[in-house]
């Protein structure tokens, strides 16, 4: 059971993840389009892609706790996590 559980948290986590990250290039190109530049992120291949800020941990997290994927007690371990790093 708990494997299961597992499986659907990392699917729903992966999910979260990829939305917020094409909703961010979105975001840049948008403003980009508006400044007429383009974003160095948004040509950055992923395999140069720097680690999340903690910031952006931290956003990740909140965003799967929100969508039940994290309990309270596993939300509140990884941000410590974050924060201690």
């Amino acid at each position: 059971m708990s494997l299961l559980r597992t499986a659907a948290r990392a699917s729903v986590a992966t999910r979260v993840i990829g939305s917020t990250h094409r909703r961010q290039q979105q975001r840049w190109a948008a403003q980009d389009a508006a400044a007429g530049q383009q974003h160095p992120a948004a040509v950055e291949t992923p395999a140069r892609a720097a680690a999340p800020s903690p910031l952006d941990q931290l956003a990740q997290l909140g965003e799967l706790r929100a969508a039940g994927v994290l309990t309270e007690a596993e939300f509140e371990a990884q941000k410590a996590r974050i924060l201690n790093a």
